[in-house]
């Protein structure tokens, strides 16, 4: 008797968390599809000429490099060029297009990205996850960068020509703005060849969020190890267990 009250307490304990999860995982992305939506901002007005008109003013590198990348294809619907151009991210901006008084300054757009916005990093955010939600994006709700109040203009550049955390052999100097340890780290005579840009940071870890520890390409450490070391994957004769464990316990990679 006093076994089955267990199960049943853990069973409980099991769909409780399961729901939890759940709802934690639902609710903001629907957030974030509401705060992308034109449709949510009532009475918006969009540039009539679209980006000809920012491009009046914004007619140099690096804002113009967009033109060249894929998020600038009109012939694509799924891009933010295919719907309202610069305002499909940047928000229906009116106020922005009226010359200021003199003296006074030029009212921001409706979302500015990065460091110096006013708007808050789960307003930037949600503008990308209109778009980008599925794939290696999927566990983005509940990350550790999403909790950091980590925002995709801290480590993408959408302007740039070839974004540098997308290219492996310059993908670890962007991680590297704030991983200081890691960095240090791989200065070490005994390092994976990340300096050399033969490995970069993605290829263990998914910055956008994941299902295993330390936000780990893989569900545990070990098997994020065996991509590259499948000699060491066994089995053995002899098994070392602290190995089996995690490669952790002996390495730090």
């Amino acid at each position: 008797m006093f076994e089955f009250s267990q199960t049943k307490t853990s069973v409980r304990i099991v769909v409780g968390l399961a729901l939890w999860f759940a709802c934690s995982w639902v609710a903001p992305t629907a957030v974030a599809q509401k705060a992308y939506d034109p449709a949510a901002m009532p009475g918006a007005e969009y540039a009539e000429r679209g980006a000809e008109t920012c491009m009046k003013c914004h007619d140099e590198a690096p804002v113009t490099h967009i033109l060249y990348t894929p998020h600038a294809q009109r012939a694509d619907e799924r891009t933010p060029f295919a719907s309202h151009d610069c305002e499909t991210c940047h928000g229906p901006s009116p106020e922005h297009l009226v010359k200021p008084a003199e003296g006074e300054k030029r009212a921001p757009v409706s979302v500015r990205f990065g460091k110096h916005s006013k708007n808050s990093a789960r307003e930037q955010n949600a503008v990308c996850l209109g778009c980008h939600q599925g794939g290696q994006h999927v566990a983005w709700q509940g990350s550790q960068h999403q909790f950091a109040d980590v925002t995709c203009a801290s480590c993408h550049n959408v302007h740039a020509l070839r974004d540098k955390v997308r290219v492996k052999s310059t993908q670890s100097e962007v991680c590297f703005d704030c991983h200081k340890t890691q960095r240090a780290q791989v200065q070490r005579l005994s390092s994976h060849p990340i300096r050399e840009g033969l490995v970069a940071c993605s290829d263990c870890h998914n910055p956008h969020g994941s299902f295993g520890p330390k936000q780990l390409v893989k569900a545990t450490v070990n098997d994020t190890c065996y991509q590259c070391h499948a000699e060491k994957r066994g089995p053995f004769l002899w098994e070392h267990q602290p190995v089996r464990e995690d490669c952790t316990n002996c390495h730090t990679p």
